[in-house]
């Protein structure tokens, strides 16, 4: 499930100490179970390699390493864990957590974390993810056991529209970044109709990530383990999982996304002066 998240800001098994905050709530035991400190990581080491294509593109001069420190500071995994704990704990209310502590530190539960964990962390080189979405293309209208399982689990979970609301989100707060920190003059309007523009592309690459991802992490599961994960993605408690797991990662992306437009937008300032 937490492989699922999407780059959202890239628009794309070891248990770890983890000092947490004062506040750190009973969830936490729930998010250490599915691997969240480490999925932060992940991320985090996604979103460095993502703000040297963001200075490629966007930046006057390209990186450098002023910049590097800029996107070291913003992509800071305690603000990031904390953020996702914090919205996580407070979506997630008063809804049972022990039916999924149960399943996500059984043995099953733990090789579905540590499978996504390492296709997540896998797909962060290029030619990995080329392979793995090549690989869906390959089977996607035909008729595979396997695909089939996965498109079950994506729609119980609701997963592209999810992550693609999440990415157009994040998109949304990096142009209002830009427009803050004084690089473009755009109405609230004007930010949703280009964000909005892209929807059918985001939707499309949304998609095949998220069936080339499962596929990928999901492929060495027992026959059987797949639908079992589903019907837990039915439940009450499964439901609750979802919605506040998509919470916690949207406001941490937005967060994110927010303050690299406004570091663009300082480094083009610098530049015109």
């Amino acid at each position: 499930m937490i492989g699922n998240m999407l780059k959202a800001a890239a628009t794309g098994l070891t248990v770890m100490a983890w000092s947490f905050p004062a506040w750190a709530t009973p969830t936490d035991d729930l998010l250490n179970a599915l691997g969240v400190p480490q999925i932060v990581d992940i991320m985090r080491q996604e979103g460095v390699d993502y703000g040297e294509t963001l200075a490629a593109d966007m930046v006057p001069g390209g990186s450098s390493d002023g910049w590097r420190t800029t996107v070291d500071r913003i992509y800071d995994t305690d603000r990031m864990l904390a953020t996702v704990q914090k919205v996580f704990a407070d979506e997630f209310g008063d809804a049972d957590a022990q039916p999924l502590l149960e399943f996500f530190t059984s043995e099953t539960g733990q090789q579905i974390v540590g499978l996504e964990l390492s296709a997540r962390n896998a797909m962060r080189e290029q030619e990995i993810e080329d392979a793995a979405r090549a690989a869906f293309n390959d089977l996607d209208g035909g008729a595979s056991e396997p695909l089939a399982e996965i498109a079950e689990f994506v729609a119980t979970n609701d997963l592209i529209e999810a992550n693609l609301v999440g990415a157009l989100n994040a998109n949304y707060m990096f142009y209002l970044g830009l427009v803050d920190g004084g690089a473009l003059r755009m109405s609230e309007a004007d930010i949703l109709t280009e964000v909005w523009s892209s929807e059918e592309e985001t939707r499309a690459d949304t998609r095949e990530w998220v069936f080339a991802f499962l596929l990928m992490a999901y492929r060495p599961l027992e026959d059987g383990v797949v639908e079992d994960y589903t019907e837990l993605s039915r439940t009450e408690a499964g439901r609750a999982l979802n919605r506040a797991l998509f919470a916690g990662f949207n406001k941490m992306y937005d967060d994110i996304s927010y303050a690299l437009g406004m570091a663009v937008a300082r480094e083009m300032q610098v530049q015109e002066l």
